[in-house]
């Protein structure tokens, strides 16, 4: 499975940015998948989920009520709705693949699949 995120840019304090992330598996609708970021100088951390269906999400507290994941199975692609943007949520972004054969779960972790990411800059 390939993915190609996409949607990062420079965006004032306050602002929203859409991240996308397009997957190549004819089965997408089998997958979990979660977007990830990782500050400079800072671990890997996880932003938020979503379950095969769309219908199980998992967000982050420090994101949460500015972020929304959401996904399309007909398009084979997961978003990143991205609102009231702060400066320290400036990161590299990145998407990941995890299946699960329509289980009802989303992941926080042990993701087989993962995009090469796309840089977000909140500027204050």
């Amino acid at each position: 499975v390939q993915l190609q995120a996409s949607g990062g840019g420079l965006v004032q304090a306050g602002g929203f940015l859409r991240l996308s992330c397009a997957a190549s598996a004819r089965t997408f609708s089998m997958y979990a998948m979660g977007w990830f970021r990782q500050a400079p100088g800072k671990e890997r951390e996880m932003v938020t989920a979503i379950n095969w269906s769309g219908g199980n999400t998992y967000v982050a507290d420090s994101v949460k009520g500015r972020f929304t994941i959401s996904r399309d199975n007909a398009k084979n692609t997961v978003y990143l709705q991205m609102n009231s943007l702060k400066p320290e949520d400036t990161a590299i972004y990145y998407c990941a693949a995890k299946w699960t054969n329509y289980t009802a779960c989303y992941y926080l972790g042990g993701y087989d699949y993962w995009g090469q990411g796309t840089q977000v800059t909140v500027s204050s």
